[in-house]
């Protein structure tokens, strides 16, 4: 059996996202530096996402697709060896898509509805779970999926709550004006 540290499993993900990113200012032929702020939050959190999903990774060929996979949804949610591991388990598949939830309505203006963003991150989930399948270390989720994508519409629904009291904020700041002016 052969571990891959994660250092190496960044590396490969650091060197794709740069690529992508220089491939993408020079077409643009310019840096939106705004935006490559954002662009990093993304890549900081895919980052970790990589890290609880993929860490430490085991390559064992003579049991290589040896894939387990539970596509029953709730059965093993809470068989865990202790409650600490269990709360672990729910809440961190949970809070490790949040942020994805808010980065992705801010970076990508078409996913601007609910289900624009919930799908998107329905298929990060899928996408992760279905990697995991040739590694005989991992186990392939329906659980993990819809507890990822439950943190992706939480993230979202934050979102939308900062994004109408912003908004709110502004129109109260200019309803003194517009009754100056009558």
């Amino acid at each position: 059996m052969r571990i891959i540290p994660y250092v190496y499993i960044a590396a490969v993900y650091t060197a794709i996202y740069l690529l992508v990113r220089a491939a993408v200012s020079i077409r643009n032929k310019r840096i939106d530096w705004k935006r490559e702020r954002l662009h990093i939050l993304m890549y900081i959190n895919l980052l970790v996402i990589i890290y609880f999903t993929f860490s430490p990774l085991c390559l064992d060929f003579n049991e290589i697709f040896n894939c387990r996979i539970n596509l029953i949804p709730f059965v093993y949610l809470l068989d865990y060896e202790n409650e600490a591991h269990m709360i672990f388990n729910v809440f961190g598949n949970i809070l490790m898509f949040v942020p994805t939830g808010i980065l992705l309505p801010v970076l990508y203006k078409r996913l601007d509805t609910f289900f624009k963003v919930a799908g998107t991150g329905f298929l990060m989930s899928l996408t992760i779970e279905i990697l995991q399948l040739p590694f005989a270390d991992r186990t392939s989720d329906v659980d993990d999926l819809i507890l990822n994508t439950l943190g992706v519409v939480t993230g979202y629904v934050l979102f939308v709550i900062v994004r109408y009291a912003k908004n709110l904020g502004k129109q109260k700041a200019s309803l003194p004006g517009v009754l100056k002016q009558r």
